[in-house]
């Protein structure tokens, strides 16, 4: 493999078709299966739960024909593996002191690494699994070898360690899953970041459904990778059906999910991101205190294999990554997901005005632009929440000398539409006073240029509220506060920031959902403003109109020169830098790579890391910005709060950021 690793591994969940004690046809159709994930790159292979010979096939286990036949087609399963980069983890029934176990077996280049029992057998209702096979539970540090085709081979728990690719992973078998402390729990509290699960699952009303819950909620609780491989249609239908349900999830979300009741061989792939697991392990204390406590319940033994196949950038990848990470991609959730936003700043905002005392106002600047329109519509419901009249917002435009026509309409229809108490304050006189005072030349239009007419406004807005006994609203995103687009003391200051945690992308979506949902259609408000058709209209045009600060003038035909995303990027990249950074803790050419391939046709790569490198200098840079930025609600998963999710040296390096992918 010559290209860099990405910390994930293909695995292939696989039902395949089978013949009931037919072992030679079995394993020559796990054989083909097995091929079929090999060409797709897959690092590991599950088969179901005793795949060599049919789950159902009864009392025929205690023929020794059938046992000495499995033995045959294993052999020959071994040796086809030995040109196989995939690892196979197969189902078998084995023999140790005068019993016999259902095991599973992880087969890899040509040998068997180990075997693992499986602990708890059902033996109610339809299942009689007890009647053959006994209970891995009862060797548990006493038998810890097994001899499988004529070599002494790990037995029992086992953790799989791959020390090239630093992960381990560990094997459950069926209703192992279903118990209240699983095996595989256990394991992964002993560091396995992925559980295999060969299952031979029966098909009842609602138990699909039931059973898609159990391995969402246990790769969700232990934080990892599940994959998931049962038993299909051609297994006895005597009393029972099989349909074959394949499942592949990671820490709560299903990356894959099989057709039921196929009547061929079925192979799902999935690629799981154990670097990402990795970190979020990292940081979940309670897994670290759970694994103290409980990481030595029963035996475990580590087998180091050898390094699997995993993915590197030569590689395609099979997950798809949003291109905003930050917006519900199911359009059926929208209207919660809105709500329950809303509801977050609202909340926020009205216990700071109860705090406050019953007469405190909100003091917003109002530019026409996207957060802005976002901060006053947040006031708007709170206080309609509150019982308070729209007129206790006093939303103020304060032109300068980049504002446009068409931002200064939008600002005054909102405000205007919305109630608010309405207030036109410029700033040109002020600030060309301030330039006098600093002997600043007002033709240089630099920082200082830019910088004094957001401090200006800042300042109007902190008076007006001080006269008036209100509190500054702020307006920043949470993707400014990542790159540092704001003036320190100037917009980068309010008394409370009902934006702080919403990122740019998620801004404009917000916005998008007001027009739509709450301005029209069958759940539109009619008392949200005095025309809501109207507001409709100013939402859509300032949804339409560029990202600026509007601090340089405007262009001779009097439209916005300055665009923020010509200056730092687009957001949608940032946004998506952010996410993956922050949430996940990608590694910067991993993250190159992913979001490269993500924007494929947008952005070419070299566009794409230009802009990477951007915002890792910014990133760093801008932190004493972050440092001492205002109160504002958590919203989401990735927040910058110094007093809650991020705190960061002011003075860190990006260097070792930036020579990870060559800049």
């Amino acid at each position: 493999m010559s290209g860099k690793k990405l910390g994930m591994l293909r695995v292939a969940a696989v039902t395949p078709k089978i013949r009931l004690a037919d072992t030679k046809y079995n394993a020559c159709e796990i054989l083909r299966c097995a091929r079929k994930a090999e060409d797709a790159n897959a690092g590991v292979v599950l088969f179901p739960e005793l795949c060599l010979t049919g789950y159902t096939c009864g009392d025929l286990f205690y023929q020794e024909e059938l046992y000495r036949s499995q033995l045959d087609a294993l052999t020959e399963i071994v040796a086809e593996s030995r040109v196989l980069k995939a690892a196979l983890i197969v189902g078998a029934f084995l023999r140790a002191e005068n019993h016999l176990y259902n095991c599973a077996l992880l087969i890899q280049q040509g040998r068997i690494a180990g075997v693992v029992p499986k602990l708890f057998l059902p033996n109610s209702g339809e299942f009689y699994e007890a009647r053959w096979f006994a209970s891995g539970a009862g060797l548990t540090g006493r038998v810890t070898r097994i001899s499988v085709l004529g070599e002494e081979l790990p037995f029992g728990s086992l953790l799989f360690r791959d020390d090239d690719a630093e992960f381990s992973f560990g094997i459950e078998l069926c209703e192992d899953m279903w118990t209240p402390v699983s095996p595989g729990a256990v394991l992964s509290l002993n560091g396995a970041s992925v559980l295999f699960n060969p299952s031979a699952s029966n098909e009842v009303v609602g138990k699909a459904d039931f059973r898609r819950g159990l391995v969402l909620n246990e790769s969700a609780k232990n934080i990892c990778g599940y994959v998931y491989a049962s038993a299909g249609v051609h297994e006895s239908t005597t009393d029972l059906v099989f349909g074959g349900h394949d499942i592949i999830a990671e820490n709560g979300v299903l990356i894959a999910e099989g057709e039921r009741f196929g009547r061929e061989s079925a192979v799902l792939f999935g690629d799981i991101d154990y670097e990402k697991l990795n970190f979020e392990r990292a940081g979940t204390k309670a897994l670290a205190e759970c694994s103290e406590l409980f990481a030595g319940c029963g035996a475990r033994e580590t087998v180091h294999v050898r390094p699997l196949r995993v993915l590197t950038e030569d590689d395609a990848l099979m997950r798809a990554y949003p291109k905003t990470p930050f917006v519900p991609a199911d359009s059926g959730a929208i209207d919660a997901r809105c709500n329950e936003i809303f509801s977050i700043q609202t909340a926020g905002l009205a216990r700071r005005l109860e705090y406050a005392g019953s007469a405190a106002k909100t003091v917003v600047g109002v530019s026409g632009g996207l957060d802005s329109a976002l901060a006053l519509l947040v006031c708007s419901e709170t206080l309609k929440m509150l019982n308070r009249p729209a007129s206790d917002i006093i939303a103020v435009t304060m032109p300068g000398f980049g504002t446009t026509g068409g931002t200064y309409s939008n600002a005054a229809a909102l405000a205007n539409l919305l109630g608010a108490d309405f207030r036109e304050i410029p700033i040109r006189d002020s600030v060309m006073k301030h330039f006098g005072d600093i002997g600043h030349d007002p033709n240089v239009h630099d920082h200082t240029y830019e910088n004094a007419q957001a401090r200006e406004r800042t300042q109007i807005l902190m008076d007006v509220a001080n006269r008036e006994g209100g509190l500054v609203v702020g307006t920043g995103d949470l993707s400014e506060a990542a790159l540092g687009w704001a003036t320190y003391n100037g917009d980068h200051m309010s008394m409370y920031n009902v934006n702080a945690g919403i990122p740019k992308t998620l801004v404009r979506f917000v916005i998008a959902w007001v027009a739509e949902h709450r301005l029209a259609g069958n759940s539109k408000d009619t008392n949200f403003s005095s025309d809501d058709a109207r507001l409709k209209d100013a939402l859509e045009r300032i949804l339409d109109t560029p990202i600026s600060p509007e601090l340089l003038p405007p262009d001779e035909e009097g439209r916005i020169a300055q665009k923020t995303e010509d200056v730092v990027g687009p957001y949608i990249l940032h946004d998506f830098f952010l996410y993956y950074t922050m949430r996940f803790g990608m590694r910067p050419v991993k993250l190159l790579e992913i979001a490269s391939r993500t924007f494929d046709g947008d952005y070419d790569r070299e566009t794409v890391k230009r802009w990477l490198a951007v915002f890792y200098k910014r990133f760093f840079s801008q932190q004493f910005k972050r440092s001492c930025m205002p109160d504002g609600p958590k919203v989401g998963t990735v927040n910058l709060s110094p007093r809650g999710d991020w705190r960061m040296p002011s003075d860190a390096s990006a260097r070792v950021w930036l020579a990870n992918i060559d800049v």
